[in-house]
């Protein structure tokens, strides 16, 4: 009997060593997980550095600052109207002024405020993960419990980037005044809090906050809507369907939550020392409602909002000349 117990104790030992090995697989797995989230946030900021001409255009026209005269052109129906230079003309000019280097004034505020977006949109997505394996069911009270958890993760991140936006859009704005106020992250930093405290880092917080909540809101029931009473489930193509009508309602409530975006980006430069922020070019707002209303009197709601042709209706002009 005593000969059989030695046995027994080396079969055990094994057995206890396992979670060894257990644990290093867990941690072997590890590095591939690492490897896509760095892969995501290179590839992030690569298409941010590639976007980012596009929207320094769009900032520029944003604020109204017009460089290049209108030319005179015609519509297919014979209208003559004014059409305003597009986006290669406008970035041709900044080519001119300031170089090809010069396209990408304020890309670094814009890389840190996309990796820290970027960051927020994974967390969205596990929880849509999460909450799609506790329940399958597309109900209205699912959709209520996803878009509220996306509005808090998403005002969360705007709170965290706002000011990177500040910096790079009064980087960018820079370009109608030639001023060099704003310099490097670093330099912006101090520059504003010396200036405006705290406070001027969240100038314009307020309609960029409304305008995603109502976007998302607007986005994710129309798309809900859409999905159960629409789409038909006897049709065999009605997965596909539904996974793309969330992307097109996004396009269309975009457009409608435009101007909040602009009046953000308005009050961001608006009254900071800038000439695109003060008079003549823009008279010096109280708040984003002021800001509001002096663009809906104007008919600027939507100005930025198209890069080709921008036409300016004219009620008269000279008879042609044959």
């Amino acid at each position: 009997m005593n000969c059989g117990s030695p046995p027994r104790r080396l079969k055990m030992e094994p057995t206890e060593n396992r979670p060894g090995p257990v644990a290093g697989a867990e941690q072997d797995s590890l590095p591939p997980s690492v490897d896509v989230d760095t892969a995501v946030f290179v590839l992030g900021a690569g298409v941010t550095a590639i976007t980012h001409p596009l929207l320094y255009v769009k900032l520029l026209i944003q604020v109204g600052h017009e460089p290049l005269p209108p030319t005179v052109g015609t519509t297919m129906f014979g209208r003559r109207v004014l059409y305003l230079p597009g986006f290669f003309s406008y970035a041709h000019h900044i080519v001119k002024v300031d170089g090809k280097t010069g396209l990408f004034r304020g890309l670094s505020p814009r890389i840190v405020s996309s990796t820290i977006s970027t960051v927020v949109r994974s967390k969205v997505k596990q929880v849509e993960r999460l909450s799609k394996k506790e329940d399958m069911q597309n109900s209205l009270r699912k959709v209520f419990q996803e878009t509220s958890q996306e509005m808090i993760i998403q005002c969360l991140s705007r709170v965290a980037t706002h000011p990177f936006h500040v910096m790079s859009v009064r980087c960018m704005a820079q370009f109608v005044g030639r001023e060099v106020k704003y310099g490097g992250m670093l330099s912006c930093i101090v520059k504003i809090f010396k200036e405006e405290g705290v406070a001027g880092f969240y100038v314009g917080i307020v309609p960029h906050v409304l305008g995603e909540v109502l976007f998302l809101w607007c986005c994710n029931l129309l798309a809900h809507f859409i999905n159960t009473y629409t789409v038909d489930e006897s049709f065999s193509q009605a997965s596909a369907v539904r996974s793309y009508t969330k992307f097109v309602m996004g396009i269309a409530v975009s457009v409608l939550t435009y101007p909040f975006m602009l009046v953000a980006d308005l009050m961001a430069v608006n009254n900071c020392g800038l000439a695109a922020g003060l008079p003549p070019h823009s008279p010096i707002f109280k708040s984003w409602l002021h800001c509001w209303n002096h663009l809906s009197q104007k008919g600027y709601l939507f100005r930025g909002s198209s890069f080709f042709f921008r036409r300016v209706p004219v009620s008269s002009l000279p008879p042609s000349e044959d």
